[in-house]
């Protein structure tokens, strides 16, 4: 019989625990959430004041048993889940199963799993926070609510399975609202002329840009601008009218919160925001390292806080002071965000003396990458400026205004082990200035005029998509990576080279929302609710008055669309090919398994096609066309539509002329198509 029983969601998280605590305790897994809403069904009771009607998840019945058996023989009883919202709802849940007291002292949370945190914790027990625990139910309740309400319309004028909700339908229109902006852009065409000058003194050349004339800015936008400036200063001297000299501090960026270690993560590392959040909480939860044992490797991963705790501050000081010198330490603090909970601190490594590369053997690949990410990103946070020395040029020539600018690094500081995406791409701007002086001639080389036209907003990635919901308050830490992956599942986006570009699919329900549900579906409404969560959670709001406050007039909302969409038919998407049963011309229809080919004409005439892209460059070995096809796991490859009849071409990458088949290519896509058609028998 153990004294003491603690129980955690995961194994991983089990089995490190398991080596901080002695004596007769048992620690167990409740692998994740023990009690939810029914899936079925809303699973809210409207009628008795919102009541939700929680159900043990299917499956976990002797799961639940066994925990009941290990509660009854236990003395005491720690709940140590997760030390956010989602956690202490898990706790609530958990008691609850258990027939724990609520005012028992039985709920224990730590920002870190180390020895000391987990010690401290169950020395220090309090009662489960309701004010967390509703705060988590209004966000579940009224999801729930929204996406049960909503989502029917969909399934009646779009196709069943389709799903709506207020996070991820706002992401969805940002996405869409993007493609919209791309689609009607109009580029304009503009100029940049540039002077490739040397120095008479040392033979140096270094480039200067044009700027204008009498000190006032100039835009070129035509040529004959460009041509008329070259006639005037065709025969003119270049004097340096104007040297300065300075310096230029760069500060480092402040520990990662987990929107700015997924975007880092994309950008640097390749991740998805999935895969960084899964790494992330491996790391968090335990990894066998070295001589000891299942540890811990970083702080919470969910959090929007850059505070970290002092002892980790004194740590990170010996660090620097130990592999760097003291001039490369600076002890700094960030401002949290006002809006931010600040419940945890920022993503920062629990054991400073485990450098990444010496525990590199111990990590997976991936595994090893984050953690190198994360480790070096919190150092780097508490070390020195780096400073630049920077020179500027004036220079003349026949009243017409060229600018140099130059810098060299005095001292790297923090950039030593740290430099982010921005501080790489400095130097480009900068040329390569030599020790200039006033009134000096500097011999032309060469004049060069470029013509440029103006570019459209890029497409969001998910680095920039979490960005973008970040500085709108949309949604929390915890929500960007779920919401992402949802609306990638649906299909209403796609992702091609790491870009979000939005499917027919995707406009064409983003526009019934908008149109009908345009209340619902907006950023204002979505950072209001955020707020409102907030304020359940520090008590200052009852979550149950909120969703009664939004359930009535949403409501009506609902009923008022469902009689206007009652007579109205969605277009659909008309394809180009005609269907060779009855000659109709087939549309765009989306399965469980993504577009395909039907005839409008069923069910008289049930004809259905594959539905196939392809691209203009030809098959390299047999002049076909070549099909864009995706395997199970949603990469790209190309086929010869003669593949398998009398060619063989089948690549990962974009055909060229006279290029040979890779045979281990070829075999690897045969090989996922293979497993992507008994995945579809076995469905």
């Amino acid at each position: 019989m153990a004294n003491k029983l603690i129980i955690v969601e995961s194994p991983a998280k089990a089995n490190t625990i398991k080596k901080f605590i002695g004596g007769n305790t048992k620690v167990m897994a409740s692998m994740g959430h023990i009690r939810d809403l029914p899936k079925s069904k809303l699973g809210v009771n409207v009628e008795k004041d919102f009541e939700p009607e929680y159900i043990n998840i299917r499956g976990k019945g002797d799961l639940i048993k066994t925990l009941k058996k290990e509660a009854k023989n236990a003395k005491t009883i720690y709940l140590a889940t997760d030390p956010d919202r989602e956690g202490e709802a898990i706790a609530w849940h958990l008691a609850y199963i258990l027939e724990l007291s609520p005012k028992d002292l039985n709920r224990v949370t730590f920002n870190e799993i180390t020895k000391n945190a987990v010690k401290n914790a169950i020395s220090n027990p309090r009662t489960i926070d309701m004010n967390l625990v509703d705060a988590q139910q209004a966000r579940r309740v009224l999801d729930r609510i929204i996406g049960y309400k909503m989502s029917p319309v969909l399934w009646k004028k779009v196709r069943r399975g389709l799903s709506a909700g207020r996070v991820q339908s706002v992401a969805v229109k940002l996405i869409v609202d993007r493609e919209s902006e791309i689609e009607k852009f109009v580029p304009e065409e503009y100029w940049n002329l540039y002077a490739e000058l040397k120095d008479k003194k040392t033979n140096k050349t270094f480039l200067a840009k044009y700027y204008g004339t009498d000190n006032k800015k100039q835009e070129l936008h035509k040529e004959d601008e460009v041509k008329n400036i070259l006639n005037n200063i065709n025969k003119a001297k270049y004097i340096v009218e104007e040297i300065k000299k300075g310096q230029k501090k760069r500060t480092p960026a402040p520990p990662f919160t987990t929107s700015t270690m997924q975007q880092e993560a994309s950008r640097k590392l390749g991740f998805t925001l999935k895969k960084t959040m899964s790494v992330a909480q491996s790391l968090y939860e335990g990894v066998k390292v070295l001589d000891r044992g299942s540890i811990g490797l970083i702080t919470y991963m969910r959090t929007d806080s850059t505070r970290i705790s002092e002892e980790a501050r004194q740590k990170a000081k010996e660090e620097i002071i130990k592999q760097y010198g003291e001039k490369y330490y600076e002890n700094r603090y960030y401002k949290t965000k006002s809006d931010s909970q600040d419940a945890h601190e920022a993503i920062r490594p629990t054991y400073i003396d485990l450098k990444p590369e010496d525990i590199k053997d111990e990590l997976s690949k991936d595994q090893f990458k984050l953690y190198k990410l994360i480790y070096n990103r919190f150092l780097a946070s508490q070390m020195s400026v780096a400073v630049f020395n920077t020179i500027s040029a004036k220079i003349n020539a026949n009243g017409y205004i060229f600018k140099a600018n130059g810098q060299s690094i005095e001292f790297k500081g923090f950039m030593t082990l740290y430099v982010e995406d921005e501080d790489q791409k400095t130097n480009e701007e900068y040329s390569n200035i030599p020790e200039l002086e006033e009134k000096e001639e500097v011999l032309k080389s060469n004049l060069e005029s470029k013509q440029s036209f103006t570019e459209p907003p890029p497409r969001y990635t998910e680095a920039s998509l979490v960005k973008a919901l970040e500085e709108r308050g949309i949604g929390r830490p915890s929500t960007y990576s779920p919401t992402i992956t949802t609306i990638l599942e649906r299909r209403y986006i796609e992702k091609e080279k790491k870009q979000l570009i939005p499917t027919e699919l995707g406009k064409a329900v983003n526009k019934l929302l908008i149109e009908n549900f345009s209340d619902i579906v907006n950023e204002e409404f979505t950072i209001k609710i955020e707020n409102e969560f907030d304020e359940i959670a520090e008590g200052k709001e009852y979550w149950k008055k909120m969703i009664e406050e939004f359930y009535d007039p949403f409501i009506k909302e609902v009923e008022k669309v469902e009689k206007t969409l009652e007579h109205v038919e969605l277009q659909e998407e008309v394809s180009d090919i005609p269907c060779e049963k009855c000659g109709r011309m087939m549309v765009v229809k989306y399965g469980r398994f993504g577009k395909f080919l039907a005839c409008p004409g069923y069910p008289e005439c049930k004809n259905t096609k594959p539905f196939v892209v392809t691209i203009d460059e030809p098959c390299p070995k047999c002049g076909g066309k070549v099909q864009i096809r995706k395997t199970k796991k949603k990469r790209n490859y190309y086929i010869c539509e003669n593949n398998p009849a009398t060619c063989d071409y089948i690549s990962w990458n974009k055909p060229n002329a006279g290029e040979k088949v890779n045979p281990v290519d070829a075999e690897e896509i045969k090989e996922e198509i293979a497993k992507k058609k008994v995945s579809k028998k076995k469905k």
